[in-house]
């Protein structure tokens, strides 16, 4: 379920309002986007817990003070917000680590599939900010004068390996590219898009979804723990790399710097741990006219 909290109004040039049924759009006037890109942050609720030899609480305490240094205009976290299982006390303790950076700026959370909803809820809330339901489902919005994201809700079931948007969020999106403006658009979607056992389910059908609409540029997802980019028919797919651990010690751990534009983007990676070798470099990719 995605999930936007709002700093104050009087402090950042931002505002909500419903777009419709189940939409929260989040607008801002400016015409270029800078978001920190966050995703698989797995925490646990003992700070001592770790896997592979990396603790992931000690991972977002130290990315915290980098994204807010790097003062974007929001942050983004793409799924996996707990551990394994989405215990109440791994969301009581991801909440508290990521309390600076909601409070200074727009925080998304969408759900992964060692996510539990009803846990996520009740610790984040059930309406903030006029979230709203499709069908069970939860859809974000967020634009700007130039460019606008969409986060979808790929969690099927808690602890369990594949995803699944599912007939009534697929429905809304199909409505929602075709009724929407122009605007050069990105998807963001925590599950891997290949024709894995453990990926999006109904990949085949979102990309169904999308081959009409050519104001979709990207999607970016987690999952995998891998930083990797793609091309599905001139739409760039973005694996974004884990904040809790990596399965390979060739992958990064960290995060990803992001600035967008109507024409493109800039991804610079901020790796902590893992491979290193590309922290600090910068992806640049040409949206599709």
């Amino acid at each position: 379920m995605p999930h936007a909290t709002l700093p104050p109004l009087t402090r950042r040039a931002f505002s909500l309002s419903l777009a419709g049924a189940g939409v929260s759009l989040l607008r801002s006037a400016q015409s270029d986007m800078h978001w920190a890109l966050i995703s698989d942050t797995h925490i646990p609720a003992n700070p001592a817990e770790a896997y592979r030899g990396f603790k992931p609480q000690d991972n977002l305490r130290r990315i915290v003070p980098d994204v807010l240094k790097a003062n974007p205009q929001g942050a983004l976290v793409s799924g996996d917000v707990a551990r394994l299982e989405g215990l109440t006390a791994d969301y009581e303790a991801a909440r508290a680590l990521l309390q600076p950076v909601s409070e200074k700026m727009p925080l998304a959370l969408t759900l992964g599939n060692h996510d539990h909803r009803a846990n996520f809820l009740g610790v984040f809330g059930k309406s903030q900010n006029g979230v709203q339901s499709v069908s069970q489902k939860h859809v974000l919005v967020i634009e700007s004068a130039g460019l606008r994201f969409i986060v979808l809700d790929s969690l099927l079931t808690p602890n369990s390996t594949p995803g699944l948007l599912g007939k009534a969020q697929r429905a809304w999106l199909a409505t929602f590219l075709q009724q929407s403006s122009d605007l050069p658009t990105l998807l963001i979607v925590h599950h891997t898009l290949d024709d894995g056992d453990g990926s999006l389910l109904d990949a085949p059908r979102l990309f169904d979804i999308l081959k009409p609409h050519r104001k979709v540029k990207a999607i970016l997802y987690g999952h995998s723990h891998r930083y990797a980019y793609e091309m599905w028919e001139g739409v760039h797919l973005i694996n974004l790399p884990a904040i809790g651990y990596n399965f390979n010690d060739d992958q990064p751990v960290g995060w990803v710097d992001a600035r967008l534009t109507a024409t493109g983007g800039a991804f610079t990676l901020r790796a902590i741990g893992g491979n290193l070798e590309k922290d600090g470099k910068t992806v640049t990719l040409a949206w599709r006219p």
